[in-house]
């Protein structure tokens, strides 16, 4: 269990799904929890890197206990509990990437990308896409549960999704997909590659098309992007300059939606961290 500096957290050992394979979901809830009042929810992507740096195989972490405790007392926020979905190791890849982009690629490329290795020892993909039944999952089989099991808001108003890279992908397809679940969504250093070549790259430009097509409607929904300038980062600022002004042209404006670029910052649990608090404001300011 990771240890936290504020709030508690509860663990679901092997959460079980029909549609994805089983895994620890941990629910962070703030100081004074109170089973009587009504929480705002925010889904949280990679959750065994959010809490304790300890358990994490960088040593990193989001620092989202203290963060959000935070911004709770300070009443910036309204009060909201995390649900930490813990990602699937190898799979994750295939279970983060969004799946009808990945299918209006044409076959070629698709075998194609399935022949990458992220290393030696490991595919980029270690199967199929298959982000539509992850999105199935939390949609169908883990939301259900917190609604019955917390004292939370169950509407799209006080539903939100959040994650970073491959997790930033998968947190604008969740709002896409599912315009009346979620509220928001926010994505940090949001991996528009796709995979590891930069050059001659098909993917981002699927992603555009189907954010064109799919983006739900501005007046009831929020996004929140960012990226930083170094290592991995220092290959989303045309990208992002792309999805911006596909973002502009579907009528968001500084109401809902948000791009900041951080100079300097790089691809890592520690600069998510140091950001953390706007994006967590952007979503669920009590300034609305």
């Amino acid at each position: 269990m990771p240890r936290v500096a504020a709030g508690s957290i509860e663990r679901l050992e092997l959460f079980p799904s029909n549609f994805v394979p089983a895994r620890h979901v941990d629910i962070w809830l703030p100081n004074g929890y109170d089973p009587t009042q009504r929480y705002a929810v925010l889904y949280m992507h990679d959750g065994q890197m959010l809490f304790d740096g300890s358990n994490s195989w960088n040593q990193q972490e989001w620092r989202l206990d203290e963060v959000a405790q935070q911004l709770i007392n300070s009443g910036n926020v309204r009060p909201f509990i995390v649900v930490a979905v813990f990602n699937a190791g190898s799979a994750r890849h295939s279970e983060y990437f969004p799946q009808q982009p990945f299918n209006a690629l044409n076959a070629a490329t698709q075998q194609q990308l399935y022949q990458v290795r992220r290393s030696i020892e490991q595919a980029l993909f270690s199967q199929p896409v298959y982000s539509d039944n992850y999105l199935r999952f939390l949609v169908q089989e883990l939301k259900p549960y917190i609604d019955k099991h917390y004292a939370v808001h169950t509407d799209a108003d006080n539903t939100f999704i959040m994650g970073s890279s491959m997790g930033g992908l998968i947190s604008w397809y969740a709002l896409s997909e599912y315009p009346l679940v979620f509220g928001g969504a926010a994505c940090l250093s949001t991996h528009w590659p796709g995979s590891f070549a930069p050059e001659d790259n098909p993917i981002p430009a699927a992603f555009f098309n189907y954010l064109r097509q799919k983006l739900p409607d501005p007046d009831r929904h929020k996004l929140y992007f960012d990226f930083g300038t170094e290592t991995l980062d220092a290959w989303y600022p045309p990208l992002q300059a792309q999805a911006d002004a596909i973002m502009a042209s579907k009528g968001y404006d500084s109401s809902n939606w948000q791009t900041l670029r951080f100079d300097g910052a790089g691809h890592s649990e520690n600069a998510w961290a140091e950001r953390l608090h706007l994006p967590l404001t952007f979503l669920l300011g009590t300034q609305r």
